[in-house]
């Protein structure tokens, strides 16, 4: 039984576009230039993913291959494209050699047959089929509580805290907390006391009224909507908790 391919938890730390560990630290990319470079590669091959009439598809990659995973429309299946990593070139360069080859493929079989639905099964024969649940492609979605970060930093409160039943009064205690050591009165600053005191009523206003940034996509691949014809960069989701 074919086995998908997985990215351990030590390489999804690396460069999530070019897979460096080099100056990262807690960063998802080395620069933002490398990261709009894998996207331009990733968008510039939508072509043929349109051509496999695809649904959902991911990307990422390990030291050795980069994987495409293709959910074509009405399949249960999921086709994996793997691909070996060349020494020297970026999994970005490689994406675009292997879209390459699968689009001549796709191209000389539309010329022979003259049709393109015999030209996308030629394609897809050369993956690997996969029996996993589509979840693994199609980009789950979580709601994100629309607060600004920085309003619960400045009270010293944690994101988990807004699941809580007990919110109102857990704000109304880090403020008291916050106000006895900032408060201008007790020696405070004025200046980071209305932050304190700005965020107090944002978090206030989001408990009477919670509202949430609907949110959806991997943590540690890049992936693609039909719908959309395009990519996106992989997601940072909170863990449940």
């Amino acid at each position: 039984m074919t086995q998908a391919v997985a990215i351990t938890h030590k390489e999804a730390r690396r460069c999530l576009s070019c897979g460096t560990t080099e100056n990262m630290g807690r960063k998802r990319y080395c620069s933002i230039e490398c990261r709009q470079k894998l996207r331009q590669r990733l968008d510039m091959r939508c072509g043929l993913l349109q051509a496999l009439n695809t649904r959902y598809a991911t990307f990422y990659f390990s030291d050795h291959l980069i994987i495409l995973d293709v959910l074509p429309y009405g399949d249960r299946e999921i086709y994996s494209f793997l691909y070996p990593r060349t020494p020297g070139k970026t999994p970005g360069e490689d994406f675009s050699m292997m879209a390459n080859i699968l689009g001549e493929n796709w191209w000389a079989e539309q010329r022979r047959t003259k049709q393109r639905y015999y030209a996308m099964i030629r394609v897809l024969n050369e993956a690997v089929r996969n029996r996993v649940p589509m979840q693994a492609v199609k980009p789950y979605v979580r709601q994100i509580p629309a607060v600004n970060p920085s309003s619960l930093v400045y009270l010293e409160i944690e994101s988990s805290a807004l699941r809580s039943g007990e919110l109102l009064q857990i704000i109304k205690d880090a403020y008291r907390r916050q106000a006895k050591i900032h408060h201008p009165d007790a020696g405070g600053d004025a200046e980071m006391f209305l932050k304190i005191y700005n965020a107090y009523q944002e978090l206030i206003n989001w408990a009477n009224n919670p509202s949430f940034i609907r949110r959806r996509g991997f943590p540690d691949k890049w992936f693609y909507i039909g719908e959309q014809n395009r990519w996106h960069q992989p997601t940072p989701l909170p863990k449940k908790g």
